[in-house]
């Protein structure tokens, strides 16, 4: 089957077609569905690498994180993301890839640094943080104790989540964002992958998307009065 992909896509390189990147998707989804990958390579919320392949089961570190939430919920054109006054971060050299994501995220708050003024872009996140540090960028729903502890139930791992991050969990798991293993786990101490953060997006994308309007029904002058 991949031999035969190749030889359609340099059929129609030839033909002067663009081929779709989907077909660039690496095998192994790491968490996140080939069409889920290619929902967020569509929106420029995250890319392939260099080399065409999306490698959805490689980490993501905290730069990256930072980058993708920006660009998901344009942090950059909040009023606090334009205050003129930079923040000193003592590892993020204005030369960094990820710097002026990295203040974005800070100013608004959406991500927190460290003592001494760090913020460890290169840090690896676990789920737990990542779907943590999403929720506070998408609004953290103000469940009860009980209601969270209701929600994350149905989990078999959610005694695992910690504290600081299950109310945050609870909104990702209440808006259908979270993705699970194969025994309904959330896995929240692991490490959070590109695939992971591919099926979160998606599942924002699609959120996002515009609903059918309410259909308008027609009055008639047989119709009783509302209070």
């Amino acid at each position: 089957m991949r031999h035969l992909l190749s030889t359609i896509s340099l059929v129609l390189l030839l033909q002067g077609f663009p081929v779709v990147a989907q077909a660039q998707v690496s095998e192994n989804t790491g968490g996140g569905s080939s069409e889920a990958i290619q929902q967020v390579i569509t929106a420029k919320l995250m890319t392939n690498a260099a080399d065409g392949n999306f490698y959805p089961e490689r980490l993501i570190n905290r730069a990256e994180l930072a980058s993708i939430l920006v660009k998901a919920f344009r942090l950059d054109k909040q009023e606090a993301a334009n205050q003129p006054k930079s923040i000193t971060v003592g590892d993020v050299p204005r030369s960094h890839w990820a710097y002026q994501d990295i203040q974005t995220v800070l100013k608004t708050d959406v991500m927190k640094g460290y003592r001494g003024n760090l913020f460890f872009p290169n840090q690896r996140v676990t789920r737990a943080e990542a779907l943590a540090i999403f929720a506070q960028a998408y609004g953290v729903f103000q469940f009860s104790d009980d209601a969270v502890n209701d929600i994350l139930a149905a989990y078999p791992d959610a005694g695992s989540i910690p504290n600081w991050a299950r109310r945050a969990i609870a909104t990702v798991v209440t808006e259908g964002f979270i993705n699970t293993d194969a025994q309904n786990n959330i896995s929240p101490l692991k490490p959070m992958t590109r695939g992971d953060m591919a099926y979160l997006l998606s599942k924002y994308l699609q959120r996002q998307q515009q609903q059918p309007e309410t259909p308008v029904v027609p009055t008639t002058t047989d119709s009783p009065q509302l209070p």
